[in-house]
């Protein structure tokens, strides 16, 4: 039996696999709230504890983590954790414990999602020689290439996430100076994530938010936006789910361009499935595709939503079945 894990900033799943040919089958998926654990280690103990008959045995796992993994170690993002493979697999007795940094999971998912697992924003022509990129938004933003290597894609990761945020727009260049006030520098992630919907929320709304501010606890600023967006019910919420999906289409073409990725472009996280009316509008293909002389080629890059919400335990499950 295989452990795996998506470890994110807001929320954790563990899940136990049987192995099987291609994909690995899920026996058990328990989702954890991050940040009321101190550790992995507490999170794994529990759950495999709360197994019938007890802790089942377990002869490999993985973890796809948010943040840059080195030597199987990472010091997480967004959360204050280091996680450790060789601890893990000596407190529990593994005899293998990888860590992969979380979008490098979700692209190990890839190559086994069905396709009513996916959404398809641009069909585009693919190039089954080419490469292919993954980005997602979610607490933050992730992203990871996948290069052809003539056999297989080869996930790689990437925290191109924490880049300059570029601007395009007059508004957006007045986005930048308020996040460069605000935070010292504009990234990616302060825009195009859960952390940067919450900033956009601020920056429309300046100081007349559509909702109270001064509760406990703070208020889902991002769904209220992407609710109060779709059913036109407050025009700050409208521009800021408006900056953010052009801003998510321009850094998805900036991918595609820069991995060539013209054997398609993945979306993962969990902002993209509840808003795939506004990622399959004009908008966001107009951002992803204008990219100069590179556009033409743009429109012929596939673009696909990955709708299953457990693809990156899924792809460190994935990953653990090949050992």
């Amino acid at each position: 039996m295989l452990l795996a894990g998506d470890v994110g900033g807001t929320k954790t799943l563990l899940g136990l696999f049987n192995r099987a040919p291609r994909r690995p089958v899920p026996v058990a998926v328990r989702s954890f709230p991050t940040l009321e654990y101190d550790g992995l280690v507490p999170m794994i103990r529990e759950f495999l504890n709360a197994q019938p008959g007890g802790p089942p045995p377990v002869d490999g796992a993985c973890f796809g983590v948010a943040g840059p993994v080195m030597d199987d170690s990472a010091w997480m993002t967004n959360v204050p954790w280091k996680v450790d493979g060789r601890a893990v697999a000596l407190e529990f007795g593994l005899a293998r414990a990888r860590l992969l940094n979380d979008l490098v999971s979700i692209a190990h998912a890839v190559a086994v999602l069905q396709p009513e697992e996916l959404h398809v924003v641009q069909a585009g022509e693919p190039n089954l020689s080419g490469n292919a990129a993954l980005l997602a938004a979610g607490t933050g933003m992730g992203q990871a290439f996948l290069f052809n290597d003539g056999r297989h894609l080869v996930p790689a990761p990437s925290e191109g996430g924490h880049a300059d945020f570029s601007a395009r727009t007059p508004r957006e260049w007045q986005l930048v100076e308020w996040l460069t006030a605000k935070s010292g520098r504009a990234e990616v992630e302060m825009v195009v994530s859960g952390i940067g919907l919450t900033n956009l929320y601020h920056f429309t709304h300046g100081e007349a938010p559509c909702v109270p501010l001064d509760g406990t606890p703070p208020p889902d600023l991002p769904r209220i936006a992407s609710e109060r967006a779709r059913d036109m019910s407050c025009p700050h919420c409208v521009e800021t789910m408006a900056i953010f999906v052009s801003a998510y289409g321009a850094e998805a073409g900036n991918l595609a361009v820069r991995t060539v990725a013209t054997r398609g472009l993945y979306i993962g996280g969990g902002i993209a499935p509840k808003n795939l009316a506004l990622l399959s509008g004009p908008e966001f293909l107009k951002a992803f595709t204008q990219k100069g002389p590179m556009t033409e080629l743009l429109q012929t890059i596939p673009i696909k939503v990955i709708t299953n919400a457990q693809a990156g335990l899924l792809g460190a499950a994935t990953f653990a079945n090949e050992f």
